[in-house]
């Protein structure tokens, strides 16, 4: 089988466990040392598109979030990172951010890029991808629902700005693929509309694959979302994707029924393998969910495989099992 060519293409989702060495001796020189070995895990393991683990994004005072939230806010021109009582006080009232031991940021002014640079962070990741990868951004809706909004007093009008920060971003970005990560509309599909406005203006300004990533929430290896994947079919029609990433291993069996309704224009990637639990799944185990899902979606419909979300609660060994198993799994299913 050649692996380019593949009906059904391997991935990663976006996050890679820090090494031990990164943590005890932070450095730009650690830091770009590190991303090239997470890219040679990933394609001697056999990743047919490789992320670059997310690396910059490293902040030992977020160990639950891998300071995936952090990392865009706090740089926008407009954010206030240092937040007192008062404001402390304001945050944890808002719906959604129970499950954070600290605020985000504070929306303060008229949002701009700051000192945000996407670009610095993609091309030094380019510089050891060895070949196409994967650069991963927050969707603003769920940026705009973890800060602290003094300034717009609209929740959409801050979500479209956030977009248009992001969008003027990831122009011109030197990666192959650009996904969105979405991981709070699950409990709040009314807003999805508004959530795929924001999504797509990110989209339209990036030319190559586009993905969106939607999952159920990974804080502290936990699940901090309720919901179905039935209630978002609109709003997956609505993207302006090549492809959907779905946590669908650590979900009941109606979910992936549910997707029969998305667009066939989508591409339909699909998680089959486990991040919020150790033990590693078989190549049978893996090759097994492809399968099912093969029959209940249709031939063709799933274009990709891959984790239920990013690997960066594990512990490496685990992690670099599950990359070989997906990849093992897929050329099983495939090779049949």
């Amino acid at each position: 089988m050649d692996k380019q060519t593949a009906s059904i293409q391997t991935t990663t989702v976006g996050s890679y466990p820090v090494p031990d060495w990164l943590t005890a001796a932070p450095s730009r020189q650690a830091r770009l040392d590190a991303t090239r070995v997470v890219f040679d895990i990933q394609r001697r393991a056999g990743i047919d598109l490789p992320t670059d683990g997310e690396l910059y994004r490293f902040d030992i005072n977020h160990p639950d979030t891998n300071g995936m939230i952090e990392y865009f806010v706090q740089p926008m021109e407009g954010m206030q990172a240092r937040l007192g009582r008062a404001d402390c006080d304001a945050y944890f009232k808002m719906r959604g951010v129970g499950f954070r031991n600290q605020p985000a940021a504070k929306v303060t002014g008229a949002l701009g890029g700051g000192s945000l640079n996407l670009m610095a962070d993609c091309a030094t990741a380019a510089e050891v991808a060895g070949g196409p990868f994967k650069f991963t951004v927050t969707s603003p809706y769920m940026l705009a629902r973890l800060v602290l909004d003094e300034h717009y007093h609209d929740f959409a009008a801050l979500t479209l700005a956030i977009a248009n920060v992001l969008a003027e971003q990831v122009e011109g970005l030197p990666c192959a693929c650009l996904q969105v990560d979405e991981a709070s509309l699950m409990e709040t599909p009314q807003d999805g509309p508004l959530a795929a406005q924001a999504i797509n203006i990110i989209l339209d300004r990036f030319k190559g694959e586009r993905a969106v990533h939607l999952c159920f929430g990974n804080y502290g290896g936990q699940t901090i979302r309720k919901g179905h994947w039935a209630s978002l079919i609109e709003f997956f029609n609505t993207l302006h994707a090549d492809h959907l990433v779905l946590e669908l291993a650590h979900r009941p069996v109606d979910d992936l029924h549910a997707l029969k309704d998305v667009d066939s224009r989508i591409k339909l990637g699909i998680g089959v393998v486990d991040v919020k639990v150790n033990p590693v799944e078989t190549a049978d185990e893996v090759a097994r969910r492809i399968e099912t899902a093969e029959k209940v979606l249709g031939p063709g419909r799933v274009g990709w495989v891959h984790p239920d979300c990013g690997f960066w609660m594990l512990k490496r060994s685990v992690a670099d099992r599950k990359i070989a198993a997906l990849v093992q799994g897929r050329d099983r299913y495939l090779g049949k």
